[in-house]
């Protein structure tokens, strides 16, 4: 089934200048290399004000509708006037709008400062909505778009296509790959439910957790600038893919690792850190530490 794209832009005047054609340009470009580039049509309008949502939504019958723009938290997100000036748009009327489209659109995403507020209210109604924690840089909000409709035209599911436009936000270097956030509507049926089994299900590692395995990475050695390519081949990442490899310290490599691993949900690597960070502390505290966060992951 063809899946009809809507991307919004609107930077009034009196707003910071953001890179809105880029960003729309970098979209277009990764569908049309897409493996599934026949699957979407994309249709993009700029300089939008709130009546021009409603009619497009009308004309276009989009499945997934992208806004690009500023927000502003509780107050809505920024669209523009006759004049070109800034217009609020709340929550409660965005989400009032999508309910009345919930049967057609599958998709919204908010890439947009402080736009959590205005995902929530909107995934009441709609599927997945994805919204932006706090402040979101240009350039951070273009990857994270990129990242997510390239898995989107790969065939790939809403869920992994947000992890990817994190991870693709982290490749960049950029530390905000936890600023994206996925929201789902209420009672929404999971799309691959897992085959029922009596094996636990894998824990979610804690602060604490990441901690650990950053310091044991810094202590084995593994984070030196010479061990780094090694270990990354050995739990199974392409070393040139990840933007910090050749981060100054081995603490700021190490920390950056593990975040990645985290924000990916890469929990096969992760248990291939703690096998080779195994060899290294075969007893005492770090012992038990390691045997702890493997138990967590459940890989076995």
């Amino acid at each position: 089934m063809i899946q009809t794209i809507l991307i919004l832009t609107a930077n009034p005047k009196g707003t910071s200048q953001l890179r809105l054609d880029q960003e729309v340009r970098d979209i277009e470009e990764g569908l049309q290399r897409a493996k599934q580039r026949d699957q979407f049509v994309l249709k993009s309008m700029f300089a939008v004000r709130p009546r021009d949502i409603q009619r497009a939504m009308l004309d276009i019958n989009p499945s997934i509708v992208h806004f690009s723009g500023h927000g502003t938290g509780d107050e809505g997100l920024v669209f523009e006037d006759e004049t070109g000036s800034a217009k609020l748009v709340d929550g409660e009327a965005l989400a009032g709008l999508f309910e009345l489209f919930a049967e057609q659109v599958e998709c919204v995403v908010l890439n947009g400062c402080y736009s959590e507020v205005q995902a929530l209210a909107i995934a009441q109604h709609v599927n997945y909505v994805i919204g932006m924690k706090k402040a979101i840089g240009d350039k951070a909000a273009i990857e994270f778009a990129v990242g997510f409709y390239d898995a989107l035209g790969a065939g790939r599911s809403v869920e992994f296509a947000h992890k990817l436009g994190c991870a693709a936000i982290r490749l960049a270097g950029i530390p905000e790959q936890l600023t994206p956030t996925l929201k789902k509507k209420p009672n929404i049926e999971i799309e691959e439910q897992p085959p029922v089994t009596n094996k636990p299900a894998p824990e979610e590692l804690n602060d604490s957790d990441r901690e650990i395995l950053t310091e044991l990475l810094i202590r084995s050695g593994r984070a030196e600038y010479s061990a780094r390519k090694a270990l990354c081949i050995k739990i199974g990442i392409e070393p040139n893919q990840l933007g910090f490899l050749r981060e100054s310290t081995d603490a700021d490599f190490a920390l950056e690792l593990i975040s990645y691993l985290h924000t990916t949900d890469d929990k096969q690597a992760i248990g291939k850190i703690c096998k080779q960070l195994e060899v290294v502390f075969k007893r005492g505290k770090y012992a038990v530490d390691l045997d702890s966060i493997t138990s967590k992951l459940n890989l076995s």
